[in-house]
């Protein structure tokens, strides 16, 4: 048997009742609590978002390329520079 573990954080949540609702659904579908299916699931997402900023890992032939190209001169692309000094379609800029 696991060990239990102590929960003294408390989270607060807004939610509308549509929200609710479907989240109680997947819940149950799961055989779970509200808080257990809304916890492991805000975890999982949380473990997701985090993953690719906790380890990176390169063999070294590969690491010396990566510093290299951190540590070149940016390249000269004159598309994406014609590209930024065009108006934007979201703004009211007419200039050519």
């Amino acid at each position: 048997m696991a060990p239990r573990i102590t929960r003294t954080e408390k989270l607060d949540l807004r939610l509308t009742a549509e929200a609710k609702h479907t989240l109680t659904a997947a819940a149950q579908a799961q055989r779970r609590s509200l808080s257990e299916f809304v916890l492991e699931s805000a975890l999982g997402r949380a473990e997701e978002a985090l993953a690719d900023r906790r380890v990176f890992q390169l063999p070294p032939e590969k690491w010396t390329a990566f510093i290299a190209a951190l540590n070149a001169p940016p390249r000269d692309l004159p598309r994406l520079r014609k590209l930024l000094n065009e108006p934007s379609v979201f703004s009211d800029d007419k200039r050519a």
